[in-house]
């Protein structure tokens, strides 16, 4: 502790926070692998159990051997040797970019393979991608949080974009119980580590509009402690699912969507169908209202081997389901089923029926129903919420719902109405009745419903799908001038 608070005082004089934050970071520990290399030594095993060493060394690889199954079939863009710089580097005014040192051969005991090798096929690598430069002299250093093995940071780099850090949690479980059982905190880290390192590889090998960004990675020595490794990716904003239920059906249903094509995308990935075995809302974040899948360590992508169909049985906390065990010895469809059966008790069920328009309530119940009881697969599944987007996008869920509204509203150009504003739900904000629409003859009728609606305010923004925003009002007795907003008030008599 006195050697970390040294550490510390030297290098982030100038930033508590900063510095309390990366100090975590790159607190000292042992040293993970890189991608395509194979990890390193392990210190003597303290008082665990009898054999713990070997045992240690066993673990660790075997999650190398993971990533390393991962990372063939070709490169991301780009390969070569990650850069690495010292934990003082990133104090401001520090001494700069440290010049790498040669590998250090250090065979692991016990059967585990040597540290560090040189870089496999899989490894990320340089392209334009983010390294250890890149945190140099970063701001606004903030815990985001953790789980079993990582800790995320939010920072901003010296351009001014935000990013996301991700770090072996020093503090965690996954560390801790090691460290408890083998007495070695070196392997224990290194062996922590390869988690990471395995999402780091998914996150390249998996890249999809709903998979979280990989801006870059680094490793950098820690005090005396070499390669500490830190990936570097985009910044998303957490699902709450509390909050999420009290937005639009809209954007609701725009996460089902994201979700949809998630899943068909990991069924049909490059490595093979994925499976998220750890599936809960906290793996996921929204960016700029997409939803990305962030966690991926706990991803497998191997199908359950299987002689007969009690074999193959999908264990969940409500109900369980028997697949089919093939001819050639897998449970068909495990990994995407089980995938599909989480987005529906997580996602689909909360979030997609739920003020929606009622002429798609039918095509949604479906969908709910389907996923929930696993007769549809990832591919009928995003068909019909492709098909849902299509009728809701081009109004066709509109047939026949408005044509009834004798009302008429009088045309009030570049103007708005700043108050008399009502509360509805769902709507866009939250202190008023902000709501999209397909075309005028919809707000027309939105309005009629809304016994408190006198007048409604169409605006130039749009949503994600194309659909104006509108306001709707409970009287116009303040009409001011707005180029950019037209008012529609209803006509008297």
């Amino acid at each position: 502790m006195r050697r970390r608070r040294a550490a510390v005082a030297a290098g982030f004089c100038a930033s508590f926070l900063l510095g309390s934050v990366l100090n975590v970071l790159f607190a000292p520990g042992s040293e993970p692998p890189r991608p395509g290399q194979s990890p390193g030594p392990s210190p003597a095993p303290g008082p665990g159990r009898r054999g713990g060493r070997g045992e240690l060394a066993r673990q660790i690889r075997a999650r190398y051997e993971e990533v390393q199954r991962y990372s063939r079939g070709g490169p991301g863009p780009g390969a070569g040797r990650p850069e690495r710089r010292r934990l003082m580097d990133l104090a401001p005014g520090g001494p700069g970019l440290q010049r790498p040192r040669p590998p250090r051969a250090r065979p692991l005991p016990d059967g585990a393979p040597g540290w560090p090798p040189a870089p496999g096929p899989g490894s990320p690598g340089p392209g334009p991608r983010l390294g250890c430069a890149a945190l140099r002299n970063v701001s606004g250093a903030q815990y985001l949080g953790s789980g079993y093995t990582k800790a995320v940071y939010r920072v901003r780099l010296p351009g001014g974009a935000a990013v996301a850090l991700k770090a072996v949690d020093f503090s965690g479980h996954d560390l801790g119980s090691c460290v408890r059982e083998f007495g070695a905190r070196r392997g224990c880290y290194r062996l922590a580590a390869h988690k990471l390192l395995k999402e780091m590889v998914l996150l390249e090998r998996l890249r999809h509009p709903n998979v979280l960004q990989l801006y870059g990675y680094c490793y950098q020595d820690s005090e005396d402690i070499p390669d500490a490794l830190t990936t570097i990716t985009e910044l998303g904003a957490p699902v709450e699912m509390i909050q999420l239920l009290q937005t639009s059906w809209e954007d609701r249903f725009r996460i089902c969507l994201s979700l949809g094509r998630l899943l068909h995308h990991l069924a049909h990935s490059p490595l093979g169908s994925v499976t998220l075995l750890d599936f809960r809302p906290r793996q996921f974040v929204l960016v700029d209202g997409e939803l990305k899948v962030t966690d991926l360590d706990d991803a497998r992508v191997e199908e359950t081997p299987c002689t007969g169909n009690a074999d193959c049985i999908l264990e969940f906390p409500a109900r369980n389901f028997t697949l089919p065990c093939s001819a050639q010895g897998w449970c068909e469809a495990m990994n995407e089923k089980r995938n599909l059966y989480n987005a529906y008790r997580f996602f689909f069920t909360y979030l997609l029926p739920h003020s929606a328009p009622p002429s798609l309530r039918p095509l949604l119940d479906s969908i709910v129903n389907a996923t929930g009881e696993l007769t549809w697969g990832v591919d009928e599944t995003l068909a019909q919420l492709e098909k849902v987007l299509h009728l809701y996008r081009s109004g066709q869920y509109l047939q026949n719902s408005t044509a009834g509204s004798q009302a008429e509203y009088q045309r009030l150009p570049d103007s708005t109405i700043p108050q008399e504003d009502y509360r509805c739900w769902p709507s866009y904000h939250h202190g008023s009745c902000l709501l999209s629409v397909f075309n005028l003859a919809e707000a027309v009728d939105i309005c009629e419903n809304h016994a408190q609606c006198q007048a409604f305010v169409v605006t130039n923004q749009t949503t994600w799908t194309g659909r104006q925003l509108v306001f709707f009002k409970t009287g116009w007795s303040h009409v001011v001038p707005d180029p950019s907003k037209t008012t529609y008030v209803r006509a008297s008599g």
